[in-house]
């Protein structure tokens, strides 16, 4: 399954800029799109040294345009796109009334359509070519919104419906074109040292914490599988989906008790804290795949295999059941 081209859309930090390189170490042909300059230089020359081929593109993804136009590079340059990835997002941390319009607006524009875009874009290539996959990257939050992150859950929530819409569709048509959607947990990524915030203290991700290679792993298995609906990444995830349906009342009591506290350190927020709503934060600084929580990140997640083999746990259960019935028939 190596060899491919494969385009990763927010590509120079934390899980896009984790799957880009692991795309790359397959000796996948990469293109990366971000707006950073330094964050897309340095992501490229991971991706060549891991023994992939990369092609930096500075692109905002909220442009339909510049997406469009950045395929068509692509395809000039590498080939057939193979797999399309869409990672891009940004977001506000604050409450729903300290959060201006144009700021709701803009992160809708980057974090939803900028997933309309790539794929848009993917498919105007693929459907005729009657192959490829397109991999959304979800979160938790496609299915429950959490307090200080409306802007950001409402996306995720946008992202859900319109992928599986857009499935439902593409199964109708016999398109020979997959999408599938990858939900994750909280990861260690910059973005809780760059996002705008308006929180008294540090943003952090809600613990659990992994680092952005579980969840790399993970959407470089869905692009290799991409039949399967979605793929849920860590046992919050499971935790927090299956309570969803479950008991959403109790939850949202729940997080009302714990949410703001969970997403903020006991440190102080720094006044200098940059903001890559508007511009990005790695312009000129390159800060990598990982956050600032190394030291209480998982580094793997059981849970992601068994999401990956959930036919075969499904046989094993199975058998397992009627083992213990016929063991009670004989006693």
């Amino acid at each position: 399954m190596s060899g491919r081209v494969v385009v990763v859309t927010g590509a120079t930090g934390g899980v896009g800029r984790a799957t880009a390189r692991a795309f790359g170490a397959r000796g996948d042909r990469v293109a990366v799109l971000a707006r950073g300059e330094e964050g897309l230089r340095a992501v490229a020359g991971e991706i060549d040294a891991a023994g992939g081929q990369a092609l930096p593109l500075a692109v905002d993804t909220a442009d339909h345009a510049a997406v469009d136009a950045a395929a068509d590079q692509v395809e000039a340059e590498l080939g057939p796109i193979d797999v399309w990835v869409n990672v891009a997002f940004t977001s506000v941390f604050a409450r729903f009334t300290d959060i201006r319009p144009e700021e709701y607006r803009r992160v809708t524009e980057v974090t939803y359509l900028g997933y309309v875009h790539g794929t848009r874009a993917a498919l105007d290539r693929m459907l005729p070519r009657r192959r490829g996959a397109i991999v959304q990257v979800g979160s938790a939050m496609a299915y429950r919104g959490i307090p200080l992150q409306t802007a950001y859950s409402g996306a995720k929530h946008a992202i859900q419906g319109m992928h599986e819409a857009l499935r439902s569709e593409l199964l109708h048509d016999n398109a020979g074109v997959h999408v599938t959607m990858v939900q994750l947990p909280a990861v260690n990524t910059p973005q809780f040292g760059w996002v705008l915030s308006r929180l008294p203290k540090r943003a952090q991700p809600v613990p659990p914490i992994y680092q952005p290679e579980v969840a790399a792993k993970a959407i470089v298995y869905a692009a290799d599988h991409p039949r399967r609906r979605e793929y849920w990444v860590g046992a919050s995830t499971v935790g927090t989906l299956l309570g969803d349906k479950v008991i959403p009342g109790l939850l949202d009591r729940y997080l009302a008790r714990t949410g703001f506290k969970s997403q903020q350190t006991d440190q102080p927020r720094p006044a200098d804290q940059p903001e890559n709503l508007w511009h990005p934060a790695d312009e000129d600084i390159d800060h990598g795949a990982h956050g600032e929580f190394d030291d209480r990140a998982h580094g793997r997640s059981p849970q992601v295999w068994a999401s990956q083999h959930h036919a075969l746990l499904g046989v094993l259960g199975t058998g397992a059941v009627a083992g213990v019935l016929a063991w009670l028939r004989r006693h």
